[in-house]
């Protein structure tokens, strides 16, 4: 009897011990741009759920997308994905269908962002939107900073000082509205002047990564004096070094939106939800936008944020400002695969 009854303890304590055991690995796997989380939000959730939420991070929406295609989406919970990839991302099927009866709080987000981009109203959550520019430092640049141009042909005292993103769209995007072209072109002629505009820069770049947003970003260092990056990225590393300047040039840019999209292989997919639903609520929307320094498209969370916030032109650009400015737009395979090309010999 007596060791029957210590078979049935040891029975009950290993059952006791896996149950604690799956409570206490409550975690989700966030993959996300660095630093476009605000680490007191995840502090708030976990304390509300007791849900940890890990961050994995990328460094451009070509490196989560090759992240992606080598796992088959397997690995995360929650991504971050620009627009004109969740239409790829769903057509794999490793995207999870939302809407508001799993998270409701999408009744706060602003319609015109919730469908911006083909797939992105049904597989994604808008996070932010924002531009893409121009950030320099008006101390070690001496002309004023107006066009692409002065980023894509420097001059001289700039050489090895130039910063830009290593992603294809971006890069070809801004060569090709340099030249006076859509960003979506994919027009031969014009094709080949943007990879030649490209090509004469590629000495004068410093490097072809994102620049970090903290401390030790080349920027403040005056390793870079001149730099393709986001709007409230720019404004981030303001808060160092006031003679940092963001500027979208005349020719215009890419309007982006950023959304938050289950991936369909994650065995938490509720929990998943449950996380996008509290980011869109609209007290931590608001207090998410004020550290990212980004529009949000949640607009109960914009009558939170200050009138400063809010008329702040880095942030909200005016209409005048975006008139020239473009989202990303479907391309055909072939198009992509020579964007994809020129963009291999430019930075490899």
């Amino acid at each position: 009897m007596r060791s029957g009854k210590t078979i049935v303890v040891a029975f009950l304590l290993l059952v006791t011990a896996v149950f604690v055991q799956a409570e206490e690995s409550k975690e989700l796997v966030f993959l996300n741009w660095p630093d476009y989380m605000d680490p007191e939000i995840l502090s708030e959730f976990e304390q509300r759920t007791g849900i940890t939420v890990k961050q994995s991070y990328f460094d451009s929406d070509t490196t989560r997308h090759e992240l992606l295609l080598e796992t088959e989406g397997k690995g995360f919970d929650v991504a971050l994905i620009n627009g004109a990839s969740i239409r790829i991302l769903a057509q794999r099927g490793w995207l999870e269908p939302l809407g508001e009866s799993s998270v409701s709080n999408l009744k706060h987000v602003d319609p015109r962002w919730r469908t911006a981009f083909e797939k992105s109203g049904d597989f994604g959550v808008p996070y932010f939107w924002g531009t893409l520019g121009i950030a320099y430092r008006k101390d070690l640049v001496s002309a004023p900073v107006s066009s692409w141009m002065d980023l894509l042909q420097p001059v001289a005292e700039l050489h090895g000082k130039i910063s830009m993103i290593g992603d294809s769209a971006d890069m070809i995007g801004a060569a090709l509205k340099a030249l006076g072209y859509s960003l979506n072109s994919n027009d031969e002629k014009e094709m080949k002047e943007a990879e030649a505009l490209l090509e004469a820069q590629a000495p004068s770049v410093y490097t072809y990564r994102y620049l970090s947003l903290n401390e030790d970003s080349a920027l403040l260092t005056g390793e870079v004096a001149m730099s393709m990056m986001y709007n409230g990225d720019t404004l981030m590393l303001q808060k160092y070094n006031d003679n940092i300047v963001f500027v979208l040039p005349r020719e215009g840019g890419n309007i982006w939106t950023d959304y938050l999209s289950v991936l369909s292989a994650s065995s938490r997919k509720a929990e998943a939800k449950q996380f996008i639903n509290f980011l869109n609520e609209p007290e931590i929307a608001a207090q998410l936008a004020k550290y990212v320094y980004y529009a949000t498209p949640n607009l109960a969370a914009e009558k939170l944020l200050s009138a400063e916030f809010k008329s702040d032109p880095v942030i909200y650009p005016t209409p005048e400002a975006l008139k020239d400015s473009e989202a990303y737009s479907r391309l055909p395979p072939r198009a992509q695969k020579k964007r994809a090309a020129i963009f291999s010999r430019i930075v490899y």
